[in-house]
């Protein structure tokens, strides 16, 4: 059995489409959208609202985690928006919808998939199609091994679309109970899988997710979120945890055979 496995795709359709060459499954950790790309100032909805040298500066600020400006310069720049009469909602809605439609028709048959905390869950059931399976505090089946999903991330200074609480999260995260192999869209919480070397932060990782793997022992904990993290992975136990990596990036997915 061959299954592979991509997380962090934001916007990258073209290699999406190819990523489930030569698997029997292709499973999805989440974030399709691309808001901002942090390697490329240009690519996004945000530039192609407001500019590169607003996002240049949004970058800056964020790595610098100077939130409060940064939040000061989205209110101003949406404000701008505004004004025009135009509804901000509606402008994101309609950019996250296109990528959507491009996105969810690369996905081959069958793909398993669960969110991140960028997207909006609201809007894939009219994407997915038949041969797209989702799923976020829910198990599945595949090739006789046993896949538990766990999509979002939690609360950050960010405010991503797709954040919950520590105690939503922990919820779902007992509702997949014992599995072979947990997929989830952010890291335990552990420092060395949530640090981003280029961002220069440390990302939210779950400690609900931790506290299942030391006590549920899955073969693998498979995960995103960190894009460029200090550590790709790392054994917690008998658990083999990995960062499957930052597709948008690399057009690569982490494959896993049995």
């Amino acid at each position: 059995m061959r299954v592979h496995v991509v997380s962090d795709v934001h916007g990258n359709s073209r290699d999406l489409a190819a990523a489930g060459a030569g698997a029997d499954a292709l499973v999805c950790l989440g974030d399709l959208v691309l808001f901002l790309d942090y390697a490329d100032h240009s690519r996004g909805i945000f530039p192609d609202l407001f500019g590169v040298a607003n996002a240049d500066a949004l970058v800056e600020l964020r790595t610098a985690r100077r939130f409060e400006e940064a939040r000061a310069l989205g209110r101003e720049l949406w404000g701008a928006l505004d004004r025009t009469g135009v509804s901000r909602e509606s402008v994101i809605e309609g950019a996250v919808r296109r990528q959507y439609a491009e996105l969810f028709a690369a996905f081959p048959a069958p793909t398993y998939a669960t969110y991140g905390n960028v997207d909006i869950p609201r809007l894939w059931p009219e994407y997915a199609g038949p041969g797209t399976t989702v799923l976020d505090g829910q198990r599945v089946e595949i090739g006789g091994r046993v896949f538990g999903f766990v999509g979002g991330g939690l609360t950050t200074p960010m405010r991503t679309p797709y954040e919950i609480s520590d105690e939503e999260y922990a919820a779902k995260i007992e509702a997949v109970g014992e599995v072979d192999v947990l997929c989830t869209h952010i890291p335990p919480d552990v420092p060395e899988l949530c640090y981003d070397t280029v961002a220069r932060r440390f990302e939210r990782g779950s400690a609900a997710l931790l506290h299942a793997i030391r006590t549920t022992r899955p073969r693998y904990s498979l995960f995103g979120h960190v894009h460029q993290p200090l550590v790709r992975r790392a054994r917690i136990g008998g658990t083999e945890c990995v960062n499957v990596g930052h597709f948008n990036a690399t057009g690569t997915p982490y494959v896993l055979e049995w």
